[in-house]
């Protein structure tokens, strides 16, 4: 299973290209999805999760003119948990993140001059002294997504999800429950409970789909009713309001009676970065990481640029006949310069 998250879900591009369900369809969005993500990363030179990790660097020999400062370049900080230098901890009160005027991302973590830790010290030898406990990334933004419908012990690798969750999470989603962060590796039909309480005709105009109890379901989840899927627009007391023959199912006609599934359990891959798996109990809360919106977009973007360009054999062109050409992507290179421009990091000169 995977232990990366991606900026975009299996389901985003699903819902933008309309790609019919087909285990071969999945394995190959997931891939361009990761390559996606991953490319972002690499373009503006940080990442963009947040990962807890314990990470070391040298007695800055290079910045004696300021003893006290240390560049983390490419190691951003969100938070700190310690900091050792020399193998003394040095008291929380005394660390300061830099620049602090804006919050996360911090490039740097500076020892206060007035505290009992003034500068960074090497111990007995100047390599590794220095170790920071912390969360590293960019930023950690949440959404409470919803909550668990059962416990998890901490081998399990499927949860029952409510379905706020299940409308909130895709296949790459980052979710944390308590302090555990795991990635949603999958999504498996699951009965809601619910019923039709009335026939439905196989037409595309028939959007109102009448259950028992409205309540139950939440908007932007897919149902399935036989062979059917079917998107949540809206809802309107026991009447949900629908997108027929979604991701590439075929319309049909339902009767009355008909048990309605819903993805709401998903498939995890455990502990991730950083964090250890442990038991959760049934009703804990779901947390989902968000990426910044343009990250977000611009993964999706390449992404669907992957797939389009595998299926036409890497030669995608603008027009057909003799006036064919490759195809220039005007609109996804400037979408990466605004990436860039807004979100990169940008080099730094060293001053000593």
């Amino acid at each position: 299973m995977t232990t990366l998250p991606t900026y975009a879900t299996r389901e985003d591009v699903k819902a933008a290209l309309d790609v019919k369900q087909s285990a071969r369809a999945d394995r190959q969005i997931d891939r361009a999805l990761h390559t996606a993500s991953r490319g972002v990363d690499a373009l503006c030179r940080r990442t963009f999760y947040p990962e807890l990790a314990t990470r070391s660097w040298d007695w800055p020999s290079a910045q004696r003119a300021r003893p006290w400062r240390l560049w983390l370049d490419a190691a951003e900080l969100i938070s700190v948990d310690e900091v050792t230098t020399g193998g003394q901890v040095v008291s929380a009160e005394a660390v300061f993140l830099e620049p602090n005027a804006y919050g996360p991302p911090y490039n740097q973590v500076q020892l206060d001059m007035a505290s009992a830790t003034p500068g960074w010290i090497g111990g007995d030898t100047h390599q590794r002294s220095i170790s920071i406990l912390g969360l590293y990334g960019y930023r950690d933004d949440e959404t409470t997504a919803g909550a668990t419908t059962g416990s998890l012990g901490d081998t399990a690798t499927t949860i029952g999800v409510d379905a706020a969750t299940s409308a909130a999470a895709g296949v790459g989603t980052l979710l944390r429950l308590d302090t555990e962060r795991v990635i949603v590796a999958g999504r498996r039909q699951a009965d809601t409970g619910q019923s039709l309480t009335a026939n439905i005709d196989a037409q595309a105009k028939t959007v109102l789909i009448p259950v028992s109890d409205g309540g139950a379901f939440a908007v932007e989840e897919t149902i399935l009713i036989d062979g059917e899927r079917c998107l949540i627009v809206d809802i309107a007391g026991d009447n949900l309001i629908v997108r027929r023959a979604w991701d590439g199912s075929t319309l049909a006609a339902h009767t009355t009676g008909s048990s309605i599934y819903a993805p709401r359990t998903l498939v995890l891959s455990r502990g991730v970065l950083g964090t250890t798996a442990a038991v959760h109990s049934s009703g804990a809360t779901v947390h989902r990481f968000d990426p910044p919106a343009l990250v977000h977009q611009l993964a999706l973007a390449e992404a669907i640029n992957v797939l389009l360009q595998e299926n036409a054999g890497w030669f995608r062109t603008a027009t057909g006949g003799s006036t064919s050409r490759e195809a220039t992507l005007v609109a996804l290179t400037a979408l990466r310069t605004q990436v860039y421009d807004a979100l990169g990091r940008k080099a730094r000169l060293r001053g000593v």
